[in-house]
């Protein structure tokens, strides 16, 4: 697969999704953008509508939801649940994309940190190569592009 931005993906198995960007922000602004829901409408849409509601219950057990009303007029939803945070380093939760109910998958978000550079990694496994190559095929990557875009401005408007 070929990467059109800042983010590189790559498709390590038949059922996963792996996307790196490289952030100048330190991790704990970034870690912060990603997981505060004000900070959430600000960068998840991208450029592709408005991000509506963010809702975060950040821990074990806790539930997410975001709701963007696309530049089309049709709204998109993503919704999961926390499995495991370790603050500032780790995140991993359920995700489904309320489209496709069916297709759930398991993302976990890693931020690492060296020189005041931040590489967040996430690794995105799916139950089915065919659910996988719809996630893939779905335009998932420019959205993704301008959203990591402007997580980075969120976050370095933290400093």
């Amino acid at each position: 697969m070929t990467s059109s931005g800042r983010a590189v993906v790559t498709l390590p198995t038949d059922t996963e999704i792996l996307i790196t960007t490289e952030f100048d922000a330190p991790r704990h602004l970034v870690y912060r953008a990603w997981t505060t829901p004000e900070l959430i409408k600000q960068w998840w849409g991208g450029d592709r509508g408005t991000v509506t509601s963010a809702e975060v219950d950040l821990r074990p057990g806790g539930r997410w939801r975001y709701v963007m009303t696309a530049n089309g007029g049709f709204e998109v939803a993503f919704h999961g649940e926390y499995q495991e945070i370790a603050p500032g380093e780790r995140i991993v939760s359920t995700e489904v994309f309320e489209g496709m109910p069916s297709a759930g998958a398991v993302s976990t978000a890693t931020f690492t940190e060296h020189d005041g550079r931040t590489t967040l990694s996430i690794l995105v496994r799916h139950q089915s190569k065919e659910n996988r190559d719809a996630h893939v095929n779905s335009g998932m990557e420019g959205g993704m592009q301008e959203s990591m875009n402007r997580l980075e401005q969120v976050a370095r408007s933290l400093a």
